[in-house]
C-alpha cells in the first residue's frame, strides 16, 4: 500500500484530488472537489483534469457498436423491424429453455440482438457517450474486460429473475459501463453528482424498476458485474501495485463464474 508523502510511516488509500499524492487523514482537506493535500488546499491549485485523453480514440466502442448495428440489420432482414422477434432474435435470444439445452453462446449473442429500432438507438447512445469516456481512461483491453464481464453477469441476473422470458440487449453491458465510469470518477476525484453520473444512475435504476417489460435481473446483473471488475482492476491493479495478471484473471473468473452460474440455474 501507498504512504503519505508528508508521513512516510502512514499506509493511506487516498490521494489529492488535485496532485494526485498520497495523504493521510491527517493531511486531507475536505473541498466540494475531492479531498486535497494541505499545499494544494493552501494555495487553491486547481489542476484541469479529465477522465480521458482527447487523443484517444475509443475503437473497440466503435467495434462494438458497429456488431449490434450489423446484428439490427441481420434482424430487421428477418423480419424483426420494430417487432420483439425475428428469425435472428429466436436464434441468438437468451431464456432458460435454450441453456438447458446447452445453447450456451445466447449467454453472449443475446447482448448484440434489440428489440426494435428504439431499442437499439437508446443502447448505442449510452454505448457511444460511455465508451468514449471509459475505453481511453481504462484502455482497450481493460474496458472490453469490463464490458464482457457485465454482459455475462448481466445475462446471469436476467435469467435469475425472468428465466422463461426470451431477453435480447446491451442493457446489462450498458448498466455494467454506468457503474464502471462511477467507480472511476470516484477514483479520480469527481463528485459524482456533480458530473451527472449519480443521476443518470438512479434514472435508469427508476425506469428499470417501474417500467414493465424492462429485464430487471439483466440491468442489475450488469451494473453489479461492472462494477466489481472495475474495482478489482483499479484497486488491485491501480493502487494495489499487484502484477497485471492477477486483476485480469480474477475479472475473468468472475465472467465464467457469471457463466457457471447460468448453466446452474437451468
Amino acid at each position: 500500500m501507498e504512504t503519505c508523502y508528508r508521513h512516510p510511516n502512514r499506509e493511506t488509500g487516498v490521494r489529492c484530488s488535485n496532485c494526485e499524492r498520497p495523504i493521510c487523514p491527517d493531511c486531507m482537506t475536505t473541498t466540494p472537489v475531492g479531498m486535497r493535500c494541505p499545499e494544494c488546499a493552501r494555495h487553491g491549485k486547481t489542476r484541469v483534469r479529465t477522465m480521458r485523453s482527447m487523443t484517444d480514440e475509443p475503437r473497440l466502442t466503435y467495434v462494438l457498436i458497429g456488431i449490434n448495428v450489423m446484428a439490427a440489420l441481420g434482424s430487421l432482414l428477418g423480419g424483426g423491424a420494430g417487432t420483439t422477434s425475428s428469425s435472428l432474435t429466436d436464434d441468438g435470444g437468451l431464456s432458460q429453455h435454450f441453456i438447458a439445452e446447452g445453447e450456451y453462446y445466447r449467454l453472449i449473442t443475446a447482448g448484440f440482438l434489440h428489440a426494435g429500432l428504439f431499442h437499439l438507438l437508446t443502447n448505442m447512445l449510452s454505448l457511444w457517450i460511455l465508451g468514449t469516456i471509459l475505453e481511453p481512461a481504462l484502455g482497450s483491453w481493460r474496458f472490453g474486460l469490463v464490458y464482457f464481464v457485465s454482459l455475462l453477469c448481466g445475462s446471469f441476473g436476467a435469467l435469475l429473475m425472468s428465466p422463461d422470458s426470451l431477453t435480447v440487449g446491451a442493457s446489462g453491458a450498458i448498466f455494467g459501463l454506468l457503474a464502471s465510469a462511477a467507480i472511476v470518477a470516484w477514483n479520480r476525484g469527481f463528485n459524482l453528482m456533480e458530473s451527472g453520473l449519480g443521476l443518470w444512475i438512479g434514472l435508469n435504476l427508476l425506469i428499470t424498476f417501474t417500467v414493465p417489460n424492462i429485464s430487471i435481473g439483466g440491468h442489475v446483473g450488469g451494473l453489479v458485474g461492472g462494477g466489481l471488475a472495475t474495482l478489482v482492476l483499479l484497486e488491485l491493479g491501480e493502487r494495489r501495485r499487484v502484477p497485471s495478471f492477477v486483476p485480469t484473471a480474477l475479472c475473468a473468473a468472475l465472467g465464467i463464474a457469471a457463466v457457471a452460474g447460468s448453466i446452474a440455474l437451468a
